[in-house]
């Protein structure tokens, strides 16, 4: 095997680069970062071939972000471009089985990070190249012949977010007309595990990825030309229930890949078994519950939602292969999906969205919600985003009055149903309730009244007797 200046294994996955261990960043959330695979003839590859475009790494200044990206051409019998996405997909694993070299997310926001000590090592950035090329012909042996192009130069790296941009957007187009009943099987990826153990990402023709980068037509490529790899058949089996995206076949994988931990993952239902969240997500979605909405937030945006709470601290709570019931990661492209959380409500549960996510998926959003969907430059807080959604007569608005018509009743029984102060035996015997003091401005004899809402209580016995003087 060819010496490189670093090591080189899958123990250095899921290894993290923090800012005072950092040489440079790459991309990220300061910058922009993108990655591309193309399939290319074998005529048009010079094997093995590395090119720098901008300052190579004995160029740059520690310490500094720079823009990146990364331009894979690959040929072989074998290659077709539905495998595009498939090999982009890999990158993640590959550039983060090498020492000091951290890589998150994909497509175009991807963010790197190399450490002091593996920058000493490097002269130029062409041996990284070299060694993950290497890793891509030895696991994926239908890639024959591969070079990468690196840019760091900012011109350049936006000409080539310009161009990637727009063959994204026809690779996610494919699965438009194509549904979850019209398959016999999904796909399942297993590409986040090192990072989220008992992530389950199912993938199915109304629902990408979460990372945003694998459809169902990719899917099926990968598990066709490497059986044995992350990417794999998953069997429907019975479907339990269409509102929800409930199948057989996906609890059956759900709990055998999380080791038992989850026995069921309904795929369009944002509370009730939601979808496994790894940390690969593109947006993360939050209820909202003095408005009972949903707001989204992506990984670009760098604000704060209305909660007072921004990205990067919904995404540690809600990833990590975890059903966070509240929260839910997806990928951009779900958005678009006639099933969108369809179990929940839909776009009429959406309440909020930054204004970039917004602006990029509005044809995505049903015309006659546009403009009731509020955005950090309409709504700062809670409070203004609910007079916002009053005053744009928002479909959640109408549950609120429904809610408070059902707590009225809920007093009213209260009051009819008091409890007298003489005592009573319930039918079964054992849990005492302490007696309460009468409330201020209450009337002797008015009783107690005791409010549940949305709760489930299991009690075996119960006693409630009068106080003994």
């Amino acid at each position: 095997m060819t010496e490189f200046p670093f090591e080189i294994s899958p123990m250095f996955e899921g290894e993290r680069v923090r800012k005072e261990g950092m040489f440079v960043e790459l991309g990220g959330p300061k910058s922009i970062g993108l990655e591309l695979v193309r399939s290319k003839p074998m005529d048009e590859i010079e094997d093995d071939k590395v090119t720098i475009v901008g300052p190579d790494i004995k160029e740059m200044e520690e310490g500094k972000t720079y823009p990146w990206a990364m331009i894979f051409n690959i040929g072989g019998e074998l290659v077709e471009p539905d495998l595009e996405s498939v090999v982009e997909r890999r990158v993640h694993d590959f550039i983060n089985y090498c020492q000091g070299i951290m890589h998150l997310n994909q497509r175009y926001d991807v963010w790197m990070r190399i450490s002091k000590d593996t920058a000493g090592k490097l002269d130029s950035l062409e041996p990284f190249g070299k060694a993950v090329m290497m890793l891509f012909k030895t696991e994926l042996p239908f890639i024959e012949k591969m070079q990468v192009t690196f840019y760091t130069d900012e011109e350049e790296v936006k000409k080539q977010m310009d161009e990637a941009m727009e063959i994204f957007r026809a690779r996610d187009a494919r699965t438009k007309d194509l549904h979850d009943e019209d398959v016999d099987v999904f796909y399942g990826c297993t590409l986040c595990q090192s990072f989220a153990p008992t992530s389950v990402c199912v993938v199915s023709p109304d629902r990408i990825a979460l990372c945003g980068a694998i459809n169902w037509f990719d899917g099926r490529a990968a598990a066709k030309v490497d059986p044995e790899g992350p990417q794999f058949e998953i069997a429907k089996g019975e479907l339990l229930d269409a509102k929800t995206g409930e199948y057989s076949g996906v609890n059956e994988i759900a709990k055998k890949l999380s080791g038992g931990e989850f026995d069921k993952i309904k795929l369009h239902s944002f509370f009730d078994s939601p979808h496994t969240s790894c940390g690969c997500f593109e947006v993360v979605g939050f209820y909202i519950p003095e408005v009972d909405g949903i707001g989204w937030v992506n990984r670009e945006f760098q604000g704060m939602a209305p909660n007072g709470i921004g990205f990067s601290t919904m995404a540690g709570q809600t990833g990590g292969g975890k059903q966070i019931i509240g929260f839910l990661g997806i990928g951009v492209n779900y958005f678009y999906s006639p099933k969108f959380i369809q179990a929940d409500g839909g776009w009429n549960r959406v309440v909020w969205l930054p204004s970039m996510l917004k602006e990029k998926i509005t044809e995505a959003i049903p015309a006659d919600l546009v403009d009731k969907i509020a955005t950090e430059k309409d709504t700062p807080d809670i409070a203004s985003l609910k007079a916002f959604l009053q005053e744009k007569n928002h479909p959640v608005v109408a549950s609120w009055a429904a809610a408070e018509e059902e707590e009225e009743e809920e007093e009213e029984v209260a009051e009819e149903v008091a409890v007298p102060a003489a005592p009573m035996m319930m039918p079964t015997a054992g849990f005492q309730i302490p007696a309460m003091p009468m409330m201020a401005g209450g009337k002797s004899g008015s009783g107690i009244k005791v409010t549940f809402k949305n709760a489930k209580i299991t009690i075996d016995r119960m006693i409630i007797s009068e106080k003994k003087e």
